[in-house]
């Protein structure tokens, strides 16, 4: 492990590095590993599993965009079970620690998920309250800080492994939703899922992607993503997982100064497989020329406003 790139997330979950996948964005790592090797990674995070099959959302359910893409999958998956005995135990293979995205459309989903999950592996759960794809958009988890509670409070109570809570940035309510969260028993945060977005085809019509509205992702999001973490940084302590448009390892320190403690990078995975890898890498090589670790970049802007208050 390199030094400079340990990562502690919480007590007894260090990564040797904080570059991981997106959810939704590498499968488990199964397909990667036939481009290279995985095991550079500090985590993987697997695509959302629901407790029942979903095929998914009708196509087309993917659209290119100036700056990254539109995507409506709808939480594509085989279902708990089928994933638990045929997925996750070949991921648990590659190497790095696993973290398993959990999706649900009820609380009593989310409830029997979370308990169907421990002792499976798993390092911790990244609980997706957050897909805007899924329940026409309405994300009452993620946009109402009260039922964020809720939520938070049950499956904190039924769970042994620590939950990272994935949240939205489509309300104006984030930093409220994330506190909730947190008093709730959340160990930690994943920010940001897709902002709502549209493309339209005006010769024929219609829409872009079938069900019209769709989750925005890449490079055009990055400012967003920063904006979040910052904010939210403000006003919790607990680990945040930094995503949104990384494609170079400058953009994982600015993630990182902001206040993320890890990084999970998504849509660059679509045209370079080996996109989380690379940067893992880079970043090694970076703080060896420039002298500083990953737990120095760590909420570098946070800190750089103390010590001028203080002043």
């Amino acid at each position: 492990m390199n030094p400079l790139l340990r990562t502690p997330l919480l007590d007894g979950l260090e990564l040797k590095n904080p570059v991981m996948p997106a959810s939704g964005t590498y499968g488990a790592a199964l397909e990667g590993k036939e481009f290279g090797d995985v095991r550079e990674l500090g985590a993987i995070v697997t695509k959302t599993v629901t407790p029942k099959p979903r095929k998914g959302n009708p196509p087309p359910r993917l659209a290119e965009t100036p700056c990254g893409m539109l995507n409506s999958i709808g939480l594509e998956n085989p279902g708990l079970e089928t994933f638990l005995a045929e997925v996750l135990p070949r991921a648990l293979e590659l190497g790095p620690p696993v973290i398993l995205n959990l999706g649900g459309e009820s609380l009593e989903e989310f409830e029997w998920g979370v308990e169907r999950v421990q002792e499976t592996g798993v390092v911790a759960l990244e609980i997706n309250l957050s897909c805007p794809n899924v329940q026409g958009g309405a994300l009452p988890f993620a946009t109402d800080p009260e039922a964020c509670l809720r939520i938070a409070q049950s499956l904190s109570n039924r769970s042994e492994l620590p939950l990272f809570f994935k949240l939205s940035p489509n309300t104006h309510l984030l930093c409220e939703v994330a506190m909730a969260a947190v008093e709730g028993g959340a160990q930690g945060l994943t920010l940001i899922n897709t902002l709502l977005g549209m493309a339209v085809d005006w010769r024929l019509g219609r829409p872009r992607i079938a069900r019209g509205v769709a989750g925005l992702s890449g490079p055009a999001i990055k400012p967003v993503a920063l904006r979040c973490i910052y904010q939210v940084r403000q006003v919790v302590e607990v680990p945040i997982l930094g995503v949104g448009g990384i494609q170079s390892v400058e953009d994982v320190c600015e993630f990182l100064a902001a206040g993320a403690s890890a990084v999970q990078v998504g849509t660059q995975h679509f045209r370079e497989p080996l996109a989380g890898v690379r940067l893992a890498r880079e970043l090694g090589e970076l703080c060896a020329q420039e002298g500083f670790s990953v737990q120095d970049l760590q909420n570098r802007l946070g800190k750089d406003r103390k010590r001028n208050r203080d002043h």
